[in-house]
């Protein structure tokens, strides 16, 4: 069954952007467009009703969030080489290679890093992406080589996220 949390706006947040304030939320522990997803999809309210992704919040409303039940994850773990080129319990750092498609999308149902990152890590991944890329805290072209970090639970990601708002 869905969880919903209730948030309860204070005089400090009047008028910011909802999807904002409501990802620096920890008990929450969604990204920002994790949340205007939800909120695109009716499981956000404000005061009984549903609002847009850019809803500025007042003082005082009351906020529902429902979270989606977990999905499971249907992708098939692939055993391809990886570079990697740190690792510990909550962060991976990879070397992805040019032409390596980051995660599944149409007419690249395998052979993914995602895929391979489900070999290696196994279920020890992030979820605030979703099935199609947990642990993927950014990702670059496929054409493109560099390093990503791949994040090993929630907590990390939402601080990598964080982190990466931060210098932008």
């Amino acid at each position: 069954m869905p969880e919903t949390m209730s948030f309860l706006v204070p005089p400090e947040a009047d008028g910011e952007r909802l999807d904002k304030w409501l990802s620096r939320q920890d008990s929450l522990g969604l990204t920002r467009s994790s949340l205007q997803n939800r909120m695109e999809h009716g499981d956000v309210t404000v005061n009984g009703r549903t609002v847009s992704k850019n809803y500025r919040q007042k003082a005082g409303d009351t906020i529902l969030v429902t979270l989606p039940e977990p999905e499971s994850l249907e992708l098939q773990p692939e055993n391809i080489p990886l570079d990697i080129v740190y690792e510990d319990d909550d962060l991976l750092v990879v070397n992805k290679p040019k032409g390596m498609v980051v995660h599944p999308a149409p007419g690249h149902s395998t052979g993914t890093l995602v895929h391979a990152l489900l070999y290696h890590c196994g279920d020890r991944l992030s979820s605030i992406n979703g099935v199609i890329r947990p642990g993927i805290v950014h990702r670059i072209d496929r054409f493109t080589s560099g390093l990503l970090m791949v994040a090993k639970n929630d907590t990390a990601h939402q601080s990598l996220s964080a982190q990466i708002a931060a210098h932008s």
